[in-house]
């Protein structure tokens, strides 16, 4: 059976077609920069080149229609129609205590989905978008949610539990539920394979970096904390997202400029992150890094803030697990720079690390950036969630 899976994020559409019994890859592809200037769809069939189309992409339903198109093109396409893929595994981001497990997407899943779009207001969305544009083109073929909260499941309640009043957690659920996680146990669990130990045995920090990014400590085999929080907007500055900050800020900015508390939560999901600390310079950390370069204010700040961020969720989860084996870097950036996995790994010497500069200058493959007298071990995992996606969806499928 060939399952497509689709990976909507906030500006990116990431999806493969993969054989699910043999968990061989038939195509994949990325389209870049949905709803921002120069938008691309890299489209690339197992064996042969890849194709690039720049086109302008306003929003995920025009991507998902160009991923269809492709596969199903005369010339380079894998299938011969849209009757060939057998299902299709969309990962939703959030699905509140509702979801700690992947499900056939029904109506009254969709409504779910949607009852938590508050929580995710970047993600459930376009996640729901690409579920709606699948569903009209292809209504015949089931769909899987696989939600990111479900890794984050095994935190203690010292993890999840906020400093509110005990009350707002019996009602509406208020608590720390974390995301990225289909990469955060794919990641760890690869890195234990690449080091050659048992999962079980292992204390992991996992930093998935990229325009979404967070931070996770996974301690012999479950994840016992996270950095995003209710909403992906907690943790780490990200690409357009605040992540940590002092909640009377809100009120603060809202009688200075005026704004609603809708509008102060549009600026904190939309317009801050790195975004907003360069000063609108963008939220894409290769034109950070090149402002950076360049010995620009802008592209200083915003790099060494987000490195310092990076390193000190380092140090609170090697705290928590009382030390450290690994650091796992994944996703975008914390795949491709090895510029950000230098900046932050200058600060941890105290964990006895030194890095390769050669292991370190590769890319897109399982990497031990760290010299062999290294104490704590720093890997490079490409993450695979688009292939856990499939393992989840081919077994709800099967049922």
């Amino acid at each position: 059976m060939n399952i497509l899976v689709i990976n909507c994020g906030s500006s990116s559409l990431k999806f493969q077609l993969i054989d699910a019994v043999t968990e061989e890859l038939i195509a994949k592809g990325l389209c870049e920069r949905i709803g921002i200037e120069g938008s691309q769809l890299v489209y690339q069939p197992t064996g042969k080149d890849k194709i690039t189309t720049v086109t302008p992409m306003e929003d995920h339903t025009q991507a998902i229609r160009l991923v269809l198109k492709s596969l199903t093109d005369e010339t380079s396409g894998v299938v011969k129609d849209l009757s060939e893929i057998g299902a299709v595994g969309h990962r939703i981001v959030h699905g509140g205590e509702k979801f700690a497990s992947s499900t056939l997407i029904t109506d009254e899943v969709v409504q779910a989905i949607t009852d938590c779009n508050e929580l995710a207001p970047l993600h459930n969305p376009a996640n729901l978008i690409g579920i709606a544009a699948c569903k009209e083109l292809m209504p015949e073929t089931p769909m899987v949610g696989v939600f990111d909260t479900a890794f984050h499941q095994t935190m203690p309640q010292e993890a999840y539990l906020y400093g509110l009043p005990y009350e707002y957690y019996e009602k509406y659920k208020v608590r720390r539920y974390g995301f990225h996680g289909t990469s955060h146990s794919y990641v760890s669990k690869r890195a234990a394979e690449v080091l050659g130990k048992k999962y079980e045995d292992l204390k992991l920090i996992v930093c998935h970096l990229g325009n979404g990014a967070s931070v996770s400590a996974v301690k012999n085999g479950k994840c016992i904390d996270t950095s995003m929080g209710l909403t992906p907007l907690e943790g780490l500055i990200m690409g357009t997202r605040s992540g940590d900050i002092d909640p009377a800020i809100i009120e603060f900015i809202a009688h200075k400029e005026g704004k609603s508390i809708d509008e102060i939560m549009t600026v904190l999901n939309k317009k801050s992150g790195v975004l907003g600390l360069s000063s609108n310079l963008s939220s894409d950390f290769r034109d950070l890094q090149a402002s950076y370069e360049k010995g620009e204010d802008a592209g200083i700040r915003t790099m060494e803030t987000f490195a310092y961020r990076v390193t000190k969720y380092i140090g609170a989860y090697t705290a928590a697990m009382n030390g450290v084996d690994a650091i796992c870097f994944t996703a975008g950036l914390g795949e491709n720079s090895s510029f950000m996995r230098d900046m932050v790994c200058s600060r941890l010497g105290y964990l006895g690390i030194t890095l390769d500069e050669e292991q370190n200058a590769k890319r897109g493959e399982d990497l031990v950036i760290t010299t062999p007298d290294s104490t704590t071990k720093v890997l490079v995992i490409p993450t695979n969630e688009e292939l856990a996606i499939a393992r989840e969806t081919f077994a709800i499928v099967k049922k």
